[in-house]
């Protein structure tokens, strides 16, 4: 599939369809900031998707003079494959399941329930660690920029935007190391425009790590440590 030139997708051509392609997602985050230029200074939220994606979300901020802060989010999965989403559950208690795949699954009605339940609780926990009773940000008159590792089927992003527009964000703009060209377009009917520096066109993209040669879990503490560099301590996260 060809970019048209007035595509809300902005990739990388010459990282086009190469993986692995990042050393880390140190080198994501440069090269998405260098591809969001145009928000230096100005005001806009980087909102990363936790635990990884803080990584990229930090340099991104940093480059660009940005607030971060965290949205967390967890795949609504099938028992036999947690790394599979058809579907997405977001803090407040946002819930999205993507109607497209969820016949297909042969799931009953109480495994599904029961999938809600486990990212529901995962949400919750993960929410309790590193944003304690710390308010979310007001997203208000503000660019916001969410960022992730990647995008595979799309389904904490999705339900990542259908929560932040309920908040208040006008103006979304998704930042992600790589992504499937299908899911690519299919977000960029939800925002205002989607960053990609390693779009993949291939039919065999099937895990966003295949795009880094560095893929390392970040822990709860090492995602703290980097809140920490933009929240002050008296707002930081609570404790596990």
């Amino acid at each position: 599939m060809e970019l048209q030139p007035d595509s809300k997708v902005h990739d990388l051509p010459e990282l086009r369809d190469r993986a692995p392609v990042f050393e880390n997602r140190e080198q994501v985050g440069e090269l998405l900031a260098e591809m969001l230029k145009e928000y230096e200074g100005s005001g806009a939220l980087v909102l990363a998707i936790p635990r990884g994606a803080l990584v990229i979300g930090a340099a991104i901020a940093r480059e660009l003079k940005l607030d971060l802060d965290i949205v967390v989010v967890a795949k609504v999965t099938p028992p036999w494959n947690p790394e599979f989403g058809f579907g997405g559950v977001a803090w407040e208690g946002t819930v999205w399941l993507d109607q497209a795949i969820v016949p297909g699954l042969g799931l009953s009605r109480e495994q599904i329930e029961a999938a809600v339940w486990r990212a529901s609780d995962k949400v919750e926990r993960r929410s309790r660690i590193l944003r304690g009773d710390r308010p979310f940000p007001k997203l208000e008159g503000r660019p916001v920029i969410i960022v992730d590792d990647g995008l595979a089927t799309g389904s904490t992003m999705r339900v990542t935007v259908q929560a932040l527009r309920k908040a208040g964000a006008q103006q979304l703009v998704a930042a992600v190391g790589t992504g499937h060209h299908e899911a690519l377009w299919s977000l960029a009917q939800l925002v205002d425009a989607v960053y990609c520096p390693n779009l993949r066109e291939t039919r065999h993209f099937s895990a966003v790590g295949e795009a880094y040669y560095r893929f390392d879990q970040v822990s709860d503490e090492e995602a703290a440590r980097i809140l920490r560099e933009f929240v002050p301590s008296e707002e930081g996260a609570g404790t596990a």
